[in-house]
């Protein structure tokens, strides 16, 4: 009598696991659960000690420490995979391309079952089962596009004003203030330190330069080279009392980069 197909689940949801586990278990024939692992680095450690290894790979796409991916980054991986996910249909349709299934959660037992005699077909022919390069395309599609911040409300007397991010030139760090400094050269103060502005700001456009400020790509007028490796930018409108806007050393290397991009 043949083995059980040995399985390995990789899921950060206890009670998701322990369900996939049951409903494997009521598989004719039934699978084996040769492990649990809640994240990348227990994944990671798992598969290193299990020999052989897997006939297949049940992986939720986010896991406690990242995303599953990071996994074939670390190590091969040659065993079948099938993804369990609570990604949109739509969006995951490449996954049953190149012999790789994906399982929307929460598990159905019967797409459960149609994608396991997938794998027993798969077995049978001896198909390759997995392409890293597809799932790396196919993780960057199915990954939902960050939203950044379109505009920031400011208060101007005792009325609110909408200022869209096009409009914005720089944000400036000031005794605890942060202002945003428009396009037009007009000053207002926004509840926000420079460190959340970093996160809501798209970073392709916005660079933070110092410990001061954050600024448009559009609002460097020009970029001169300083002392001991260090550049200074001359920022339009002109920052209060022409001061000096220099680039942390630590970031010149970046900077360079980011305006090269």
């Amino acid at each position: 009598m043949p083995q059980p197909l040995r399985a390995l689940i990789i899921e950060d949801e206890p009670l998701a696991a322990n369900r996939l586990a049951g409903l494997l278990s009521k598989q004719q024939p039934a699978l084996e659960v040769v492990g649990k692992a809640e994240s990348v680095a227990e994944a990671e450690a798992l598969l290193q000690k299990l020999q052989p290894a897997p006939d297949v790979l049940f992986l939720d796409i986010h896991l406690a420490d990242g995303l599953s991916f990071e996994l074939f980054e670390r190590m091969e991986i040659r065993s079948p995979v099938i993804f369990t996910t609570a990604y949109d249909k739509y969006a995951l349709r490449a996954f049953k391309v190149n012999s790789v299934d994906y399982l929307l959660k929460p598990i159905d037992p019967e797409e459960l079952t149609a994608a396991l005699s997938k794998l027993h077909q798969l077995r049978a022919a001896a198909t390759p089962t997995f392409d890293a390069a597809l799932l790396a395309r196919v993780l960057q599609q199915a990954q939902p596009a960050k939203e950044y911040k379109a505009r920031f409300v400011v208060r101007v007397g005792e009325h609110l004003k909408a200022i869209p991010v096009e409009q914005i030139a720089y944000f400036a760090s000031l005794e605890k203030v942060t202002l945003l400094h428009t396009r037009e050269g007009r000053r207002f103060v926004v509840d926000y330190t420079l460190e959340q502005l970093e996160q809501l700001l798209d970073p392709t456009e916005f660079f933070r330069l110092n410990r001061a400020y954050l600024a448009h790509a559009e609002s460097i007028h020009d970029i001169i080279h300083y002392t001991n490796s260090r550049l200074q930018t001359i920022l339009k409108p002109t920052v209060p009392e022409n001061e000096t806007v220099l680039v942390s050393r630590e970031k010149v290397a970046a900077f360079k980069a980011w305006l090269d991009r």
